[in-house]
């Protein structure tokens, strides 16, 4: 009999428009290999993006928020495994999965910590430096509450796990270090790919629902992209993203080379016929998906600290790292012109790729765990107090409010 898996979903994958829909279908790929019958259930809205499941064999289920449904429809399910998509889909389902299927390992997929990333962005918009008093916000004691209460927590950047073990206590057997699940770049791949002098112009890339990558292309507008123009006046900047708003359309700008192009079809096609990648983010959190779609393309990159971490180990990056907007320029001018630098910069790329995000490495560690947590799943939770006793607040206080919220519903349906 296969093994059962429901993926909670916080909105349906949209592997095309962001790394958190690449992410979530490299996951259902992990289960698939290991003849888990896969259940995704999400209360969001569908969009014409969503990746439709149902072509790879994954029952795709409507679920309401805050209604005794779920504990029917989970309960006949009676799934082995619960996987969340983001902590707040662990707050709002969590408790229901634990009382009804108390026996159902309960995974969380973070995809980033939220807490570092709404820190870091409100330091930006103080002017401040980030330090605990930002990291310690309310998103991050939800989360990490969030984590606490999970078996296992999937966590997609070594720097993030070093944050969680060293700023935040937890335990690292409620842990485990998950990034990109990628393919080997191969040899005939590599040469498949557009050479230097087959490329022009510079790309970045990144859903606009993301505010991380708003700012980026703004930063790009007003403080960077001038200085690589005057240099560079025939180049132009290819800016593609799912979700682009009047702000950011009002942005472009023919004549500065500054063109706003929307959502990418093909993000390989777009990245081939691009020399560089441009990716100056200013805050955010987890692995940037723009820079692995570069590297698996031979694009090499100029990124900011924010945008390298957790990307590159002991590995040279596949260009430069700056935060400075005129060393940015200059280093961008420079790596455009410079073909031999160009290939250099490519090439650690491909050993990036290859070295730190290996499918099939990451693959049978993760699997492992699973398993270990599964056979000892009485002993690991008796390991967690602190999650027991969240577990139990939790069922008291949002059992409370999501049956306080279904009433009030209720009344609102009856016209009382």
């Amino acid at each position: 009999m296969n093994k059962k898996l429901l993926i909670i979903g916080f909105v349906w994958p949209e592997p095309k428009s962001s790394a958190a829909g690449s992410r979530m279908m490299q996951l259902i790929a992990v289960f698939q290999s290991q003849n888990y019958h896969i259940t995704f259930a999400s209360s969001c809205t569908k969009t014409d993006n969503a990746f439709d499941l149902k072509t790879m064999g994954i029952e795709q289920v409507k679920i309401e928020l805050n209604h005794s449904s779920f504990n029917d429809f989970i309960k006949d399910l009676n799934p082995d495994i619960v996987m969340f998509d983001r902590f707040m889909t662990e707050e709002q389902f969590g408790w229901r999965v634990a009382q009804q299927c108390p026996n159902a390992v309960r995974i969380l997929d973070t995809e980033d910590l939220h807490g570092l990333r709404k820190g870091r962005q409100q330091a930006f918009k103080d002017s401040k430096s980030f330090d605990k008093t930002y990291l310690f916000n309310d998103t991050a004691k939800r989360e990490i509450a969030s984590i606490y209460r999970s078996d296992l927590s999937l966590i997609i950047s070594e720097t993030e796990m070093e944050l969680l073990k060293n700023e935040f206590k937890v335990d690292e057997s409620l842990l485990v270090y998950l990034p990109f699940l990628l393919d080997e770049i191969s040899k005939e791949n590599i040469e498949s790919l557009s050479k230097f002098n087959d490329r022009k112009h510079f790309i970045t890339i990144g859903n606009f629902l993301h505010e991380p990558n708003y700012n980026a292309v703004l930063y790009l507008k007003e403080s960077i992209w001038p200085l690589i123009k005057e240099q560079l006046p025939k180049a132009e900047l290819h800016i593609y993203g799912a979700y682009a708003t009047q702000k950011v359309n009002q942005l472009h700008n023919a004549k500065a080379g500054f063109l706003v192009k929307g959502f990418a079809e093909n993000v390989n096609v777009a990245m081939q016929q691009s020399k560089i990648c441009l990716a100056p983010i200013r805050f955010g959190a987890g692995l940037k998906g723009k820079l692995v779609d570069a590297m698996q393309n031979g694009t090499p990159c100029i990124m900011s600290g924010i945008a390298a971490e957790g990307m590159f180990g002991n590995i040279e990056p596949n260009g430069f790292i700056e935060d400075n907007p005129e060393e940015f320029a200059r280093k961008a001018v420079q790596l455009y012109n410079d073909e031999m630098l160009w290939k250099a910069k490519q090439q650690n790329g491909f050993e990036i790729i290859n070295k730190r995000f290996s499918n099939i490495e990451h693959k049978k560690k993760f699997l492992a765990k699973i398993e270990e947590a599964v056979k000892h799943i009485t002993e690991k939770r008796l390991n967690n107090f602190i999650g027991q006793m969240l577990v139990h607040h939790t069922l008291q206080s949002t059992k409370f409010m999501g049956k306080w919220i279904e009433e009030k519903h209720k009344n609102i349906n009856d016209g009382s």
